[in-house]
């Protein structure tokens, strides 16, 4: 596909207020047009695809260089409905529920890698698993890799974590009835014993160790999928033994998680469930919308 530039202008803002912030104009941005058959597998209202990558023609990366003193950051807040949010830059990010807290911080941080100067993905070590406090016995996990997607659904594990995590998930939630697998889950429980739509789900929680050993939890709204006829299911698949990373964390569970990403420092920040905080991804300050001529 051949490159070409186009001008592009944005908002400046730091969702704190209903303050007029500065139209950014005149940014030239490289860009490619691709066929309209691309477009398929995209959601219905998306008109194309920006890539939030490390190298230079992603898009965080081509605003960066173009706007004088823009750090070399961004955030990013996948909603499980409605609209989420991407940020550019350092902050600050403020929630409509809460107007006087810089989701700031609340973040734990942990170092962000990549695995070669040609990598394109973001990449996180993690110590250890634990389910309801628990540690799943991993010797193989500190030496892998684990990707952030936001391709992939749910999150893969290689099978050997696979198996020894959906085991230990299933010892944590003996008492709740079992239904039949659907696919490409394995384990599925009935839905009504373990919460509502509402209340969210009342399953053991999930906790990460990252590299730092601060704890990412993933809660039930991020670890079991409503898959329809009473069945809730565990929302993690086998990813085979051929695996290039360990885990590849998919897009499930990371809704309603703050992720902020600091490419000059190489650090990720990350907030687990914002549900626990009684707010969402859907939650941001925007209360001043510009109008274009």
């Amino acid at each position: 596909m051949d490159l070409a530039v186009a001008n592009a202008c944005f908002c400046s803002s730091d969702t704190s207020s209903s303050a007029k912030y500065p139209i950014l104009s005149g940014i030239k941005l490289a860009i490619s047009c691709a066929p309209s058959s691309l477009k398929r597998s995209l959601p219905e209202l998306a008109g194309g695809v920006a890539a939030f990558s490390w190298p230079t023609l992603a898009f965080p990366r081509q605003l960066q260089t173009a706007i004088p003193g823009m750090e070399d950051k961004f955030a990013l807040c996948l909603p499980s409905e409605s609209l989420g949010v991407a940020f550019l830059g350092e902050g600050p990010f403020y929630f409509t529920s809460f107007p006087n807290l810089d989701l700031r911080s609340i973040l734990s941080y942990t170092p962000l890698f990549r695995k070669h100067s040609n990598s394109l993905g973001y990449y996180i070590r993690i110590n250890r698993i634990s389910i309801n406090g628990i540690t799943i016995p991993l010797p193989s996990l500190k030496t892998g890799s684990v990707k952030l997607s936001t391709v992939i659904p749910y999150t893969k594990l290689r099978s050997d974590i696979f198996k020894a995590f959906v085991s230990s998930f299933s010892i944590a939630t003996n008492r709740i009835p079992r239904l039949k697998s659907v696919q490409p889950f394995s384990l599925c429980l009935k839905s009504s014993a373990v919460g509502s739509v509402e209340k969210g789900f009342r399953v053991p929680k999930i906790d990460l160790e990252t590299e730092s050993g601060k704890i990412w939890t993933i809660s039930g709204d991020n670890s079991m999928k409503r898959v329809g006829n009473g069945a809730a299911c565990l929302a993690f698949v086998d990813g085979g033994l051929r695996m290039k990373d360990a885990i590849v964390i998919g897009t499930f569970q990371l809704e309603n998680n703050f992720l902020f990403l600091d490419l000059g420092n190489q650090k990720l920040g990350f907030s687990s469930s914002l549900l626990a905080r009684g707010t969402s991804c859907s939650s941001f300050n925007f209360s001043y919308v510009p109008e274009y001529d």
